[in-house]
């Protein structure tokens, strides 16, 4: 027997997705419940010919949930939605990725995405006192970091939905067509959240500690002082490993590019690995969210690496051609590319689905 709309509606608040997806009528209730603005609810009451009620604020989604309504109906709906919003956006898309090819540096200029308001009000708002000051901080670092800010946002939103549109298109996914938390799309009728990143500088100081090696940071450190290269004065520890490692890298001495090249090939053997095996990294990258956006949502990974220059991996977010090469390469694949990962978070287990796919560009 299914379970019934409230029972649905208060696992799904609660984020128990896995337990709906188990439950009889569970997945029909994601499936309606990923179509669910208003327009696209009256969309699909007219296509399976259901009455729309008159007058107050009715719950549609509760409506269409009880009613006699199927999840092929839905699915079709779903479809014929999804077509007519992308066909508006594949009119611009060679043009939109023309404009995202224009951008040359990543560079949130300090201003790291959620932390925005944290950030002015903690360094310009709370620590300045004198007016002249302050007008002189906005004019000059504030208004360049925010340059640095809107570009890098700008960037992220468009590359997102040309990568999201690129599953969608593929037969295998059923989009979500509606504002839905923890679902982008379902593959193989498993509902899953998008991520897309890069090789993470976290789990690289892991897998280094594992081996016995020291950071990366610390190793290039002592190699400039062993060559009297100065080391860059920069905070962010991220940023300064990017320089110092450019910087040795052009340096003529054997000892600065062998000791490249031994960083570089251990990272390269941990894409590798991470390759034939992704569950090390699936649970790291779960056990490692930040703690604001937690949730244990079953999720597809995307990790992008440019094994020539890791720095430069986020230009692979506007590869269309390499991005559906590789995506459709997992997604045609007829093996089960999906796996079950526990991980902990805060002295508490959780069972997810998730799957990595690496895009490398050698």
């Amino acid at each position: 027997m299914a379970i019934t709309y409230n029972q649905a509606k208060q696992w799904f608040d609660h984020n128990n997705i896995n337990d709906l997806i188990q439950a009889d009528g569970g997945l029909r209730f994601l499936k309606l419940r990923s179509m669910s603005r208003k327009a696209n609810m009256v969309e699909l009451f007219n296509n399976v010919g259901l009455t729309l009620p008159h007058g107050g604020r009715p719950d549609l989604l509760q409506i269409a949930y009880n009613s006699n309504i199927n999840e092929s109906q839905i699915e079709s709906a779903i479809k014929r939605i999804y077509i007519a919003g992308r066909t508006d956006r594949l009119n611009i898309e060679d043009e939109l990725i023309n404009e995202l090819y224009k951008l040359q540096s990543f560079d949130w200029g300090g201003l790291y995405q959620n932390n925005l308001e944290k950030t002015i009000v903690n360094n310009y708002v709370k620590k300045i006192r004198s007016y002249d000051v302050l007008e002189s901080k906005i004019e000059g670092e504030l208004l360049s970091s925010l340059h640095g800010y809107v570009k890098c946002s700008w960037y992220n939103h468009w590359t997102s939905i040309v990568i999201e549109d690129i599953f969608k298109d593929h037969p295998s996914i059923l989009p979500a067509v509606g504002l839905v938390k923890q679902i982008d799309f379902f593959y193989r009728n498993i509902p899953l959240d998008l991520k897309v990143t890069y090789l993470p500088e976290g789990y690289v100081i892991k897998k280094r500690e594992y081996a016995g090696l020291e950071k990366e940071l610390h190793v290039l450190k002592k190699c400039a002082k062993d060559l009297s290269i100065s080391v860059p004065r920069e905070k962010n520890e991220s940023k300064l490993l990017e320089l110092l490692w450019r910087k040795l890298s052009d340096h003529p001495d054997d000892k600065a590019r062998n000791k490249i090249q031994e960083i570089k090939s251990f990272r390269d053997s941990i894409v590798s690995e991470t390759e034939n095996n992704p569950t090390d990294l699936i649970k790291w990258l779960y056990e490692n969210q930040g703690t604001r956006r937690f949730d244990a949502s079953n999720r597809l990974f995307l990790v992008l690496v440019n094994k020539s220059d890791y720095f430069s991996s986020w230009k692979l977010k506007r590869a269309k051609p390499l991005l559906m090469n590789r995506i459709n390469a997992f997604l045609n694949n007829d093996n089960d590319n999906l796996h079950n990962v526990t991980f902990t978070w805060d002295d508490s287990n959780y069972n997810v689905t998730a799957g990595v796919i690496i895009l490398v560009q050698d």
